[in-house]
């Protein structure tokens, strides 16, 4: 297969803290020789595992950048044992534009894996992450919030797995992460994302949802950097005592795709319950007006399972097809 084109400017087998960028050729009409530079830390210190930490998958996302731009501002490594691989927004032209998708080549980074070395901007990164910094690591926290259409509860995710180990271990480092709510997550569709292409290489993987709506809040920035060190502590890399929350985590599980409520109309969203709220099997979750003409009648939306709230569609206008909200089942 051919060589990926991206190059780092950083030594993954050298000690000590390492800031620079995985450069990607990428000629155009302003820059001939030009490329897209990613930043890329790196903290090595004696021996322990590897943590792959990334943000910015989707470009509007905040919580994941907040806080692995914050960690890799570090100074002192001398409590962490092994090394940690930080890429704050891992697709940067994405981040860049504040768009889910990349503005280059319109493509969603978390719909691509494994990618392609000779393929488009998205494909080259995507490649690059799943050929040569997953295999290097043994523990990979993926930082994910709602973005500009979504907004969820914080939560860690895991992942029901073939490999029942594997998903012990996946489920212990995201509970082990500390965010108000643990899910065992149902993907719509698993095929391209990251988080299958790591699994299948083995490895301890976490994702979240922390917030969403296209910003970040205090509260969800505080989520995320705590739940880093909880996740460095866990894997074995960080000396330092895990932050518990003030509460126990609500432990959800969506053990179907009743979980998820879609919308087969067009209008303004009257929402009905908040996020949070426990509902039961037909409860009103949502009320779709038809904005083309007063008068109209107005859509009810029901919920198909009994559990909580953890999303809901943002902003209030909506489109046939868009996710209205997400239930997930109370363990």
């Amino acid at each position: 297969m051919r060589n990926n084109p991206i190059s780092a400017t950083i030594d993954f087998e050298q000690d000590g803290i390492q800031h620079g960028f995985l450069r990607l050729p990428w000629s155009r009409d302003d820059s001939a020789w030009g490329a897209v530079m990613i930043p890329i830390t790196q903290f090595k210190h004696g021996d322990g595992p590897t943590a792959l930490l990334s943000g910015g998958n989707h470009g509007d996302e905040y919580e994941g950048p907040i806080a692995l731009f914050n960690l890799a501002g570090r100074k002192d490594i001398s409590d962490i044992h092994g090394r940690v691989i930080i890429v704050p927004a891992m697709n940067y032209p994405a981040f860049q534009a504040g768009t889910r998708v990349s503005p280059i080549d319109q493509l969603n980074l978390n719909r691509i894996f494994p990618g392609r070395p000779d393929g488009s901007i998205t494909e080259v990164i995507a490649d690059y992450f799943s050929r040569y910094l997953v295999p290097q690591a043994d523990y990979v926290l993926d930082i994910h919030s709602g973005g500009r259409t979504l907004d969820f509860v914080p939560f860690a995710a895991s992942h029901v797995l073939d490999d029942k180990t594997q998903q012990d271990r996946c489920e212990a480092a995201a509970r082990a992460f500390g965010a108000p709510c643990y899910v065992q997550m149902l993907e719509i569709d698993a095929a391209g994302l990251y988080d299958t292409q790591v699994e299948a290489s083995g490895k301890v993987f976490v994702t979240t949802e922390l917030g969403g709506g296209g910003t970040a809040s205090p509260q969800s920035v505080q989520i995320a950097r705590r739940g880093v060190d909880n996740f460095l502590i866990h894997a074995g890399i960080l000396d330092a005592t895990p932050t518990v929350p003030d509460t126990e985590p609500v432990c959800l599980d969506m053990p179907d795709f009743r979980s998820f409520l879609f919308c087969e109309h067009q209008g303004m969203v009257e929402p009905c319950v908040a996020l949070g709220d426990i509902v039961r099997e037909g409860d009103l979750m949502a009320r779709i007006h038809n904005i083309e003409r007063a008068g109209a009648p107005v859509v009810e939306y029901r919920a198909p399972r009994d559990g909580m709230v953890i999303a809901r569609h943002v902003p209030t206008l909506i489109k046939i097809g868009d996710c209205l909200n997400v239930i997930g089942e109370v363990l």
